[in-house]
């Protein structure tokens, strides 16, 4: 692996770090949709109890059964006794009822209906019991990327061995949002009166969605175990920051904090592109080329979000598996930048080949091997084709002594 520091001074003069932002959360992520970039990390990646924020993984299983076809939104599904048998937060399912798939989202999401949890999860699971559908959430969570993830259960009843990480999560949130468009909004719905049960109930427990500060989503959670916790996302122009809290003491504390950090994600800090005045430039070092190093840029136009105020570099390193072999094609990715700048998670975006480099013709390559015999001899040569002076005729002679 090659290794290259790379001064991001070159690039522009960035804004220096935020003050760290200081939660009451014992464990908390915020990331910026736009870039990926977390914000805020605190015991991310320690696995808790999610509480009913677990009940997003069995939705993202339900919106790809919707996708696949394995369910409409029309599909009327039984409740069994045992998903008509939980108390808590509930539709107030009994077993005489058959309920549309839409209307049992609506009550996973609205209510936090653990009834209408374990309707859909027995009606996807490999065996048709709630415990088949917990390890393939388990199998699927994995398959995602979410490495601090088990399930014993759909809804997130509290259980020996049910725990997310903050960070899984932040994942999970970000694929609703990104990967299942037509069924996001549903996370923003403040109320749902199923059947006229319970009218008390029919109320969305989120608290930042009355808030006026742009937020349309997605879950809380509450356990005595787990305490206060929340999964939201908030819009903001442009922008949009997702973040999770866990370990809050009180639903008021919960709605204060969730407020403080959607504020504090879109007024301290800003979108600026690098690379959009071509003063800066990266290379890679290439191994039988007709050139000897290939010039990077990113993948794509890179935007990054940095803090608001104050004047400090940012810092960034290239690394690659290198030299390079040629031949190389201008948008090959070649390389990665990292970079980081003080008080925020560091960041990788990929880098291409900006131009072919085509390999060396055999002469070159020749020249290339260096250090030999031959390669020296054909030095000599290639300067004489090249257009090395002759001694002319009409040049004096050296002297001899």
């Amino acid at each position: 692996m090659t290794l290259k520091p790379f001064l991001a001074a070159l690039l522009l003069s960035t804004p220096a770090a935020a003050q760290e932002f200081q939660t009451r959360a014992g464990s908390a992520i915020v990331i910026d949709h736009n870039t990926g970039q977390v914000l805020l990390s605190k015991n991310a990646q320690v696995p808790l109890p999610p509480a009913s924020m677990s009940k997003l993984m069995t939705l993202n299983m339900a919106f790809e059964a919707l996708e696949d076809g394995r369910l409409t939104m029309e599909t009327e599904l039984p409740v069994s006794d045992h998903a008509a048998s939980f108390g808590g937060s509930t539709m107030f399912l009994d077993p005489r009822d058959r309920v549309t798939v839409e209307d049992l989202i609506r009550g996973i999401v609205v209510l936090s209906g653990n009834d209408a949890t374990v309707v859909i999860a027995e009606a996807l699971s490999p065996d048709g019991t709630e415990a088949g559908f917990a390890d393939m959430m388990s199998e699927r969570a994995r398959e995602l990327g979410m490495e601090n993830s088990a399930f014993r259960n759909a809804s997130g009843w509290p259980a020996p061995g049910h725990v997310m990480s903050m960070e899984d999560l932040a994942i999970l949130a970000e694929r609703l949002i990104t990967e299942f468009p037509q069924y996001y909004p549903y996370f923003a719905e403040t109320e749902f009166a199923f059947d006229g049960r319970s009218p008390a109930n029919r109320f969305n427990r989120n608290p930042i969605l009355r808030l006026d500060i742009g937020a349309d989503g997605l879950k809380t959670g509450h356990t005595q175990e787990a305490g206060y916790g929340l999964v939201g996302s908030a819009v903001d122009g442009d922008r949009r920051v997702t973040f999770v809290i866990s370990g809050i003491e009180s639903e008021a504390v919960r709605a204060e904090e969730s407020e403080r950090i959607v504020n504090w994600a879109f007024r301290q800090f800003a979108e600026e592109q690098l690379f959009d005045d071509e003063t800066a430039t990266m290379h890679a070092d290439v191994f039988m080329g007709e050139a000897p190093t290939v010039a990077l840029e990113p993948a794509e136009e890179l935007t990054v979000l940095l803090p608001t105020t104050g004047r400090q570099p940012l810092a960034g390193e290239i690394s690659y598996d290198g030299p390079i072999n040629a031949p190389i094609e201008a948008g090959q990715q070649i390389a990665t930048l990292t970079l980081s700048h003080p008080g925020m998670e560091p960041w990788s975006v990929p880098l291409v080949a900006a131009e072919d480099v085509p390999r060396a013709g055999p002469l070159r390559r020749i020249q290339i091997a260096g250090g030999t015999v031959a390669g020296r001899l054909l030095d000599e040569v290639m300067a004489r084709i090249e257009g090395e002076p002759e001694t002319t005729a009409t040049e004096e002679a050296p002297a001899e002594g």
